[in-house]
């Protein structure tokens, strides 16, 4: 299958200084590709450069088979939806939505079915003959998303769409946009900060870092098997636990060895991964520390654990205790009984272990 976006060796430079280096990327027709990363990581100007309304320093732009590098914003057959909306202040919500087509001079009656189905669509019927003032955020996000769905394009471009919204209407309208993806079929490109809304919406992220790719893979590739210590610690919430450790062999496995500052080292026997250098970090996600009596399986150890903190959160509650110089966080059910000060039998599920160099952060297994 063909991509409908492949974006090939670009290199993105303001003078001597270098915002994407290398970047390659592709989205398959269909599909909801999410560029994610920290902020100037270098993703809204990634999009922008998809576009048009960047120019890039060297590489190429496909859009559906076609060399669009040099093509203008207007010819590329994309939807942009911005992180502020950029509504006309003095036009209605239809005016605002019919507007490029007007420009483009679609006929009246094609205008007025369209706008039809697409307010119909958003629900947003009952707010055509409004000026975008008088809109809620939550309100003038449909009618830019309506601006874009009217132009039937390609590709959807969304740059951080749903910053300015308060927590609960963010995600009502990041099931509105999946909801929009699931029953249009159409590809999107969707530039985020925020790693909850990169894996709930993505069946593609591009991890992001200084403007280099840092990985790309499907959500469940890039939360549980990340390809370095960046990734590993920005994707998820709370982030992967990365503990020092030391590795031996031990017979046909790998002994490793933690230090911590109240008692003996933690030892564990992880007969899955051989072959590690001595110096490792390792890696488990807060749910992948469970208390004893609540994981099974071949590959769980337990230890005994002083609990530093409680952080009762609703279904879950994290427990905090510190094991080779550094704070972990244990993913427990709400009804544990872990107190600070106290101790607590926890297991590690090494089936679910990363290793990761210190020196270079790459993932090791």
């Amino acid at each position: 299958m063909e991509a409908m976006l492949e974006v090939r060796d670009l290199d993105k430079n303001y003078g001597a200084t270098e915002i994407l280096k290398d970047v390659n990327v592709s989205a398959e027709p269909g599909g909801f590709l999410v560029l994610v990363g920290p902020s100037g990581c270098g993703k809204s100007t990634l999009l922008n450069c998809i576009a048009g309304l960047e120019s890039i320093s060297s590489g190429s732009i496909h859009i559906d088979g076609r060399d669009m590098t040099h093509v203008s914003p207007k010819d590329r057959n994309i939807a942009m939806v911005f992180q502020s909306y950029a509504l006309y202040p003095t036009m209605s919500v239809a005016g605002n939505i019919t507007f490029g087509m007007k420009v483009r001079g679609v006929d009246a009656a094609t205008r007025a079915s369209k706008l039809q189905d697409v307010a119909r669509q958003l629900q947003i019927e009952q707010l055509l003959d409004r000026r975008p003032s008088q809109l809620s955020g939550g309100q003038r996000q449909r009618v830019a998303m309506g601006r874009a769905l009217v132009r039937d394009p390609q590709l959807f471009l969304f740059d951080e769409p749903l910053s300015n919204l308060d927590a609960k209407l963010r995600v009502e309208m990041r099931l509105e946009i999946k909801k929009l993806h699931h029953d249009l079929g159409a590809t999107m490109v969707y530039v985020t900060h925020d790693q909850i809304e990169a894996m709930t919406l993505a069946t593609k992220i591009v991890v992001l870092k200084d403007g280099v790719v840092q990985q790309t893979g499907s959500p469940a590739e890039i939360y549980r098997r990340p390809a370095n210590l960046f990734v590993a610690d920005f994707m998820g919430s709370p982030a992967m636990n990365l503990i020092p450790a030391r590795a031996s062999r031990e017979g046909s496995g790998t002994r490793i060895q933690i230090e911590r500052a109240d008692g003996a080292p933690v030892e564990l026997i992880d007969t899955g991964n051989g072959d590690l250098p001595e110096d490792v970090i390792l890696g488990l996600r807060p749910e992948d520390i469970a208390e004893a009596g609540f994981r099974s399986g071949h590959h769980v150890h337990e230890v005994k654990c002083l609990i530093d903190m409680v952080e009762p959160a609703g279904a879950d509650t994290f427990v905090v205790s510190r094991l080779g110089g550094k704070q972990v966080t244990a993913r427990l059910h709400s009804d544990t009984m872990a107190r600070p000060g106290s101790t607590l039998d926890l297991v590690f599920d090494l089936d679910r272990v990363s290793y990761f160099a210190p020196d270079t952060g790459e993932r090791l297994n």
